[in-house]
């Protein structure tokens, strides 16, 4: 957690669902801390994920070829497909 002073923050408003309030209340009771360090955590770890995550499978295995998107008719072709 990074600690910082509240004179080096901007206030800001955010609307949440009535569940979702509660459910952040309820998660700020457990963990004894105030509702603006987890939301605070949350948005963070929100922005550090690049929401670039692969689908599952990609990268699961190496061709150990780094040109085939590039060969992909050669490589088609030498695999026999499209052929009746």
């Amino acid at each position: 957690m990074l600690l910082m002073s509240t004179a080096a923050m901007k206030r800001t408003t955010i609307y949440l669902e009535p569940d979702l309030e509660v459910l952040l209340k309820l998660e700020a009771m457990k963990r004894k801390q105030p509702m603006s360090v987890l939301l605070r955590e949350a948005v963070r770890a929100y922005l550090a994920d690049d929401g670039r995550a692969l689908p599952p499978g990609i990268g699961g295995f190496d061709s150990g070829h780094a040109d085939t998107a590039e060969r992909a008719e050669e490589v088609l072709d030498e695999l026999g497909f499209g052929r009746d």
